[in-house]
């Protein structure tokens, strides 16, 4: 859907400064790639979010929550929806309790939220220290890492919840807590990531452990050197496919020969087959070929269809 200029100009006289139009994603992106969005409304707030949301629902104008941009792939085409970028990155710890936890806007940089908790001699978040995410984009998509992930984490999050209009749109949208077990968490999946558009995260609150500030830097640090002597460096998206059950997508991309394999400016990395690095000028159309011929490869060969991990924001109407 491509918004009218009338529409542009009541969301202009809503939002002012925090609304552009005809924003390149390259910036918000960790892969740089990608078209433009025909309309951005940054929000720095939990609550701004909450505005924000509701007044696009209520106006029947389709969005997308965007944080870092660390596990999206957006078209050359660019994105019709309206981007919303989020930007509400409040930090609360509460260590008086017998059980320490820590409540956190969803804008906020996971891996940065990682070392503040050790910087508080908290335990509990060692495994997100690597994370480019921010924590909505952890809450929808199920991150995780050495062993835990956020099902794992998670005690309750707050949720802007559209249930669809029944006459009156702003009867339909609910403030809630959710519980963990809402989340309905699978591996990489969850509720929200399997019926997309209908919540939007606000806010959360995670369990943590009371340790040291040198036990928790000290374990950070060794999933730091892990990472690093198995991952590339470099502009790349993460891990593009979900492990197969039983197995490893990139071990079955690399026993496919496709390590190294390139089209355009996009390549599968030689030091981890399930990372894909992106050169200077790198098109989203590169990344989608490649996408497509490693599964194809991969299918071929092992039988096994390889689900994408990241997922493809904008128009992709001409693939």
């Amino acid at each position: 859907m491509t918004l009218s200029l009338a529409q542009i100009e009541s969301l202009r006289e809503a939002y002012g400064e925090r609304l552009q139009v005809n924003v390149s994603r390259k910036r918000y992106t960790a892969a740089r790639i990608g078209g433009n969005a025909d309309v951005m409304i940054t929000v720095e707030t939990s609550e701004e979010l909450a505005q924000v949301g509701q007044s696009l629902w209520q106006a029947d104008i389709p969005f997308v929550i965007l944080g870092s941009g660390s596990n999206v792939l957006v078209s050359d085409a660019g994105v019709r929806q309206v981007v919303v970028l989020n930007r509400a990155k409040k930090v609360d710890f509460n260590q008086q309790s017998l059980h320490p936890n820590v409540l956190v806007e969803s804008g906020v940089n996971f891996g940065a939220l990682a070392r503040q908790a050790a910087a508080h001699g908290l335990s509990g978040l060692e495994w997100a220290a690597g994370i480019p995410g921010t924590v909505g984009g952890a809450i929808y998509g199920n991150a995780g890492a050495h062993g835990s992930d956020m099902s794992k984490t998670l005690l309750m999050a707050k949720i802007l919840h559209h249930k669809g209009s029944n006459g009156d749109p702003s009867h339909d949208i609910l403030r809630e807590d959710w519980t963990v077990e809402r989340f309905e968490y699978g591996y990489r999946s969850s509720s929200l990531k399997r019926q997309p558009g209908e919540v939007v995260i606000l806010s959360a609150k995670l369990q943590l452990v009371q340790s040291k500030p040198e036990a928790v830097q000290a374990k950070m640090d060794e999933y730091n050197v892990k990472r690093r002597s198995s991952q590339p460096s470099g502009a790349s998206m993460g891990s593009i496919f979900k492990n197969p059950a039983g197995d490893y997508a990139g071990r079955l991309i690399e026993a496919a020969g496709l390590k190294g394999k390139k089209i355009g400016k996009v390549e599968v990395s030689q030091k981890h087959a399930n990372f894909f690095i992106t050169q200077d000028s790198a098109s989203a159309s590169d990344y989608a070929d490649l996408i497509r011929m490693v599964q194809k490869q991969v299918q071929k060969k092992f039988g096994i269809s390889l689900e994408l991990e990241i997922e493809l924001l904008g128009d992709w109407t001409e693939r």
